[in-house]
């Protein structure tokens, strides 16, 4: 995995203007610690950090491949899971290749295919093509988003790379928070809408789409999305199905010249992935390490609720046991858990999921010390209809998105003379995200709506936790590969009738029976429970004094954007009289006021001029 970095100017000569790329390019040394290499040319310059996975030799980069008189150099951050059929299908063309890596089969892939050679890969990326001969820069972005790529642009230039941090380093680039950022922070955060880079000027490629820029030619297009079509197949061929598409996914994300682990919380979705894994290093004599994640004296106040029904440690020493892995447990302290929110954000860019995002840093950087990829079970919930809102009623009917009704408390926390319209911002990016949704004539009321539902949480909610892992994973130079992210299963869910989907009257249903026989029936049987977060009050009179300390100051930015005296109400009563979660089923009371720390450490870390006229 690697991070990628680029600059085109067609109305400069910027080949002396290297020194700008090499900057940029070593703002993301952690996402790519071994090695770096640039390209130079009169109008476009490329940088590039390299995390080794596969082909040491033969995958360096940026690459450059001549074909028919032209030169294309290529940038890439990914990794290609049908690397050897598009390579079998490439030679039968007449290429030849000079290695094993996936980085010269996608470059070879576009040679041949140009922009239609998205619609040729299975797998996370972000990657930059510079056409010599046409002056063009193509850029493209995963299927679900599991890869960034943002960019910056002015007339006719463009400023890209993996992460915001990179494209600030910019001398051209200042950073400005403006009221529509200022809106999405706070209406939809951590949550943002696709292409959205927050701050003013820096977008995004949306998840599934392309860009192409040429002088006075700039086009965004979207390549995929799920498509509706009718589902004929039994219950048993669905069954069978999943079951395959599943197996096939988690198998060919296993492949690597280095070190392979998988996180295990003794769910569904991670065990399936850990036995899977499992098997694969039996069958060449090596025995899988496993990883999960706890907290200091979690169990002593551990409450049962419909969100987190139960503990994970007793699921994980089953499969630890079932599967022989060398497994490891990660005890994070509440000290920890505070004192990383600022790490958090340097690695998000942005303000995240308070000791969600710091929690994950943490267990990462201890699972580098062990290995350099691991595979992770997120996105099942959203392809499978894991979540309270596809099963219960009132959320699967709330005109919004279910995971976030705590307008009123975004509300109450917001200085009113900033005058922010946050319902409005909502209920916009709903209907927009809403009206892309794809139906077939004959669904029934409830089919459109779970499609909408679906649909709503593989666009927002599930990229928000693909955001978070890919920065909390790179930010500790460790691959993540998320195998139920999948496009090929994706759509294939998004068309399994309901009554199908959600069999046995179970959330994830259908995946339950596809793993029937294979898990121990308690696995299977187990009610989904998400990632596990602290339940020890000490956490909370940690965030509470820090939000009071910060209060207490008057140079503290974000005084300038809340309601002083209902934050300081809040945390000196320990954010009691917060009720609705702020984000999802993870962020409650106290993750609010950790995500408005996490605030005010990035306006002030990235010095950020806040503009809203």
């Amino acid at each position: 995995m690697c991070g990628i970095v680029g600059w085109i100017n067609f109305d400069e000569n910027i080949k002396d203007r290297m020194n700008e790329v090499e900057r940029m390019t070593r703002k993301l040394i952690k996402r790519g610690p071994d090695e770096e290499g640039f390209y130079q040319g009169s109008n476009v310059l490329f940088g590039h950090r390299r995390l080794v996975v596969v082909d040491p030799v033969g995958g360096q980069q940026p690459m450059i491949k001549e074909f028919g008189g032209n030169r294309y150099i290529l940038v890439y951050n990914g990794e290609l899971y049908n690397t050897n059929e598009l390579r079998d299908e490439l030679k039968k063309l007449g290429y030849t290749f000079n290695s094993y890596s996936d980085t010269e089969v996608l470059l070879t892939a576009y040679v041949h295919y140009k922009e239609d050679c998205i619609n040729h890969l299975n797998g996370i990326f972000a990657f930059a093509v510079w056409d010599e001969n046409k002056s063009r820069l193509f850029m493209a972005r995963d299927h679900l988003g599991v890869k960034p790529l943002f960019y910056f642009k002015q007339n006719n230039e463009i400023i890209f790379a993996s992460e915001i941090k990179s494209i600030l380093s910019h001398s051209k680039i200042k950073p400005i928070l403006d009221k529509d950022g200022l809106e999405t922070l706070f209406a939809l955060g951590p949550s943002r809408p696709l292409g959205d880079g927050i701050l003013k000027g820096i977008k995004e490629v949306p998840p599934a789409s392309y860009l192409i820029f040429e002088n006075g030619n700039f086009i965004i297009k979207e390549y995929w999305k799920p498509t509706a079509y009718k589902n004929n197949q039994t219950l048993d061929e669905c069954i069978d199905n999943v079951r395959s598409l599943v197996i096939d996914a988690i198998y060919r994300q296993l492949s690597a010249d280095v070190k392979v682990c998988t996180f295990l919380s003794g769910g569904l979705d991670s065990s399936i992935i850990s036995y899977v894994a499992s098997n694969f290093f039996k069958e060449k004599g090596m025995q899988l390490e496993t990883f999960s994640i706890d907290y200091e004296d979690n169990e002593k106040y551990f409450k049962a609720n419909d969100y987190i029904p139960n503990n994970d440690s007793e699921y994980i020493d089953l499969m630890v046991s079932e599967i022989e892995s060398i497994h490891k447990n990660v005890v994070l302290s509440q000290e920890q858990l505070v004192n990383y929110l600022e790490e958090a954000v340097l690695a998000n860019d942005l303000p995240g999921m308070a000791d969600i995002d710091s929690s994950l840093y943490l267990f990462c950087r201890e699972i580098r010390k062990y290995a350099t990829v691991a595979l992770s079970g997120e996105c099942a919930d959203e392809v499978f209809g894991g979540y309270p809102w596809y099963i219960k009623r009132e959320d699967l009917n709330y005109k919004g998105f279910p995971w976030l009704k705590s307008v009123d408390v975004r509300k109450s926390i917001i200085n009113k003379n900033l005058k922010l319209d946050l319902e409005s911002k909502i209920k916009r990016h709903y209907e927009e995200t809403i009206n892309q949704v794809e139906y077939l004539d004959e669904d029934d009321e409830l089919t459109k709506r779970l499609r909408e539902m679906f649909y709503l949480n593989i666009k927002w909610f599930m990229v928000t936790l693909l955001n978070r892992k890919d920065r909390m994973s790179m930010s500790n130079s460790l691959e993540v590969r998320v195998p139920f992210a999948d496009y090929r299963l994706v759509e294939f869910a998004y068309n399994i009738p309901p009554k199908f989907k959600f069999c046995d009257g179970r959330e994830k249903g259908i995946l339950r029976r596809a793993l029937k026989g294979i898990l121990p029936d308690d696995i299977i049987e187990r009610k989904k429970s998400p990632y596990p977060k602290t339940h020890n009050p000490k956490y909370t009179e940690l965030v509470c004094k820090f939000m009071i300390d910060i209060l207490s100051n008057k140079n503290e930015p974000i005084l300038y954007i809340i309601d002083k005296d209902f934050v300081e109400y809040t945390a000196n009563i320990g954010a009691k009289n917060i009720n609705d979660n702020w984000f999802g089923q993870l962020m409650s009371g106290p993750q609010t006021l950790a995500y408005l720390i996490q605030v005010n450490t990035w306006l002030k870390k990235y010095n950020i001029d806040m503009d809203f006229k």
